[in-house]
């Protein structure tokens, strides 16, 4: 490990969480009120997810080479369905100005699905990063479930200042953020770019 592996892991994590800080933002716009206790709880969410899905990666790769091959191709599908399911979800109940799901059990899973939706293609990462050994494979991860966790904080705090004014329009542009979101990691994954 030196300088060239932190600053990958960094980058990695910069990029990683993209989607994640998007997702945020989206979260913070559905829910203008929302309490510290729930953003630090969002953020943790996305961070968990990000830092686990490489080490996961990791060991399927390590052990199950052949598993590896048909989540990979899966992964696009995976994360579509589940974000447009959340995102349409959004702006039927702005649009028929339906009372959210303040349930925290409903939010909680919606929340665990949102953080698996936009960190699967971090399981890529543990594919990829098969030559680390595992104390490397975990310093990197913790590394991108910081940085994730740090931007998902940032993007919730942005989302909640713009709901705020606009509640209605901001529900059913989150909404849209995460339809947006899960085709960007579709075609992203299905054109290899």
């Amino acid at each position: 490990m030196d300088v060239k592996f932190f600053l990958n892991s960094c980058l990695l994590g910069l990029a990683l969480a993209a989607d994640a800080f998007a997702v945020s933002v989206a979260n913070g716009m559905d829910n203008p009120n929302m309490k510290k206790g729930r953003m630090f709880l969002t953020s943790g969410v996305f961070g968990l997810f990000q830092f686990a899905m490489p080490i996961i990666g990791w060991l399927v790769i390590s052990y199950l080479q052949k598993v590896s091959k048909a989540l990979e191709t899966a992964i696009p599908y995976i994360a579509l369905v589940l974000l447009a399911i959340i995102g349409t979800k959004m702006i039927v109940e702005a649009i028929l100005d339906k009372g959210k799901l303040d349930n925290s059990i409903t939010g909680f899973v919606s929340l665990l699905i949102q953080g698996l939706a936009t960190s699967i293609d971090a399981l890529s990462v543990g594919f990829v990063n098969s030559h680390f050994t595992i104390l490397e494979t975990m310093i990197s991860s913790l590394i991108i479930g910081v940085i994730t966790f740090a931007l998902c904080l940032i993007g919730v705090f942005v989302g909640k200042k713009f709901g705020e004014k606009y509640n209605k329009l901001a529900t059913i542009l989150g909404g849209i953020i995460l339809i947006g979101i899960g085709l960007e990691i579709y075609f992203t994954n299905l054109l290899g770019i």
